[in-house]
């Protein structure tokens, strides 16, 4: 039995990469480890997938989570970042 095909080891690669994603802040690591959780929790109920299919369906479930996480923590509309204050001044 590979490793890529443990539910586990998908849950331990999400917990690292969301610690990556505490360090370095910016919600870009976070879509990663929803992915790789939630390949975790197909495989928990049985999906069986071939290398290929898994890292495929890890890419999309990574994106659309990152999707999401840009849709939901967008700015309001029409509240653009204006800088009154210049930092060398």
């Amino acid at each position: 039995m590979a490793i890529w095909t443990l539910w586990w080891a998908w849950w331990a690669a999400a917990l690292l990469i969301a610690l990556v994603e505490i360090v370095l802040p910016g919600f870009l690591f976070l879509g990663f480890a929803i992915g790789a959780a939630l390949v975790g929790v197909f495989l928990l109920f049985g999906l069986t997938l071939e290398l290929a299919a898994l890292l495929t369906l890890f890419a999309v479930l990574s994106l659309v989570s990152w999707a999401v996480l840009r849709y939901l923590f967008r700015r309001p509309s029409g509240q653009a970042r204006i800088v009154r204050h210049d930092i060398n001044d």
